[in-house]
């Protein structure tokens, strides 16, 4: 895949853990992202951490506008992966733009796995941090990252190998803390498998979980393979209400590569698309206002169901012959767009296809009346409404 590479303006600031950002004298500026790099002095870690803060493209021209939060482990060097997979799917209506954070390291071992390792497979007494790191994302980071800039309540944790050990800490110890959860090929082995037992005791007593998880593993073999999969495979079949949970396994993708072939998978199943999929539209048309609220709390901004894209799933019913569904997805349509004619149109079209040519010629009729020569398919409506007469005459 290739990486989008683009130099950012970058503003650097120093605050204490009990203050506003504070900027310094370093700035630099291009005309796409913009990058601030920030020194937070930790009283919970008693040390001080850098964040660099990249904010969306539109956040300077559109000022009442709040986005969504990636916070990603391991620093800087992983934003711009992130941020060409978002600016794809961005594309394609299938990501809102969002705020990244990343949190530079300075004792990963140590901040990253909840338990000290006594297993001589890896570094024995490194690790144990976790507990602590997650103090300073509660109390500090995410608050004076709020303070400071336009966010709404939706946050994704991420991180590689021992990051994605803390994405899955952080799921255990505060499910509320973040809405989505991303864990590359995560180093579960660590001290005799105690992230995975944990994980799957976590999972097997929880009955509803409003959030998001994504794990993945490359090539790995031994221990690591193991314990994942023991883990992978409790997660698949434990099904916790509300829970969207995704999986992918690389066959010769090395460790360090597995987040360069997860990106992908991992945004584009987390973030919901504004074309609503069929395969979320059940019996009950309320299906489709759940399903974009549920998009506009994820999105951080009010979407109502669109005129063609709920058209396009009354089209996808009567392509698959069901007409009695797709009449109700199209009425439901002109409650939301009374004034479309391609509302009218369509529900013309679904009671043709079901053989109500009575019906059918009354809706096109409807869409005649709103519509005005501007309209660039006036000529089809005026020829589909002559054809409707003709049929229902000779009937």
């Amino acid at each position: 895949m290739r990486l989008l590479t683009a130099l950012c303006f970058v503003s650097f600031f120093i605050f204490s853990s009990h203050s506003v950002f504070a900027q310094s004298d370093t700035k630099h500026q291009s005309t796409d992202y913009s990058q601030h790099t920030h020194t937070i002095k930790s009283a919970v870690l008693n040390e001080e951490r850098t964040v660099v803060v990249q904010l969306p493209k539109s956040y300077q021209s559109e000022p009442n506008k709040v986005y969504p939060v990636i916070y990603r482990l391991d620093g800087a060097g992983n934003i711009p992966l992130a941020s060409a997979v978002i600016e794809r799917l961005q594309n394609d209506n299938r990501a809102p733009e969002v705020i990244i954070v990343a949190i530079e390291s300075t004792n990963r071992l140590r901040d990253f796995y909840p338990t000290v390792n006594k297993e001589p497979q890896g570094p024995v007494g490194e690790g144990g941090g976790a507990a602590k790191f997650l103090t300073f994302f509660e109390q500090e980071l995410i608050p004076l990252v709020n303070k400071n800039y336009r966010t709404h309540n939706y946050k994704v944790i991420a991180g590689a190998s021992a990051g994605g050990v803390f994405a899955l800490y952080a799921l255990q110890a505060n499910p509320e803390l973040f809405q989505a959860h991303i864990a590359y090929s995560p180093a579960v082995w660590w001290n005799y498998g105690a992230s995975a037992k944990s994980t799957k005791s976590f999972i097997a007593k929880t009955k509803e979980l409003n959030s998001y998880v994504y794990i993945n593993i490359g090539e790995e073999a031994g221990i690591m393979r193991e314990r994942y999969d023991e883990l992978q495979q409790a997660m698949q079949l434990h099904k916790v209400r509300e829970l969207r949970f995704f999986s992918d396994a690389f066959d010769g993708v090395s460790h360090n590569l597995t987040s360069v072939a997860g990106a992908f998978n991992a945004y584009h199943n987390l973030f919901l698309p504004k074309q609503m999929p069929i395969s979320d539209l059940t019996d009950d048309v309320a299906s489709i206002d759940a399903y974009y609220q549920n998009l506009s709390q994820q999105w951080g901004e009010q979407i109502a169901p669109p005129d063609r894209a709920v058209r396009s799933l009354g089209y996808n019913l009567t392509g698959s012959k069901q007409f009695t569904r797709a009449i109700e997805v199209f009425k439901y349509n002109i409650k939301n767009h009374p004034k479309s004619v391609d509302a009218f149109s369509a529900l013309s079209y679904g009671y043709e296809m079901q053989g109500n040519t009575r019906q059918a010629l009354e809706q096109m009729e409807s869409a005649l009346a709103i519509a005005d020569d501007s309209y660039p398919y006036i000529n089809y409506l005026k020829e589909t409404k002559a054809r409707l007469q003709a049929e229902l005459s000779k009937s």
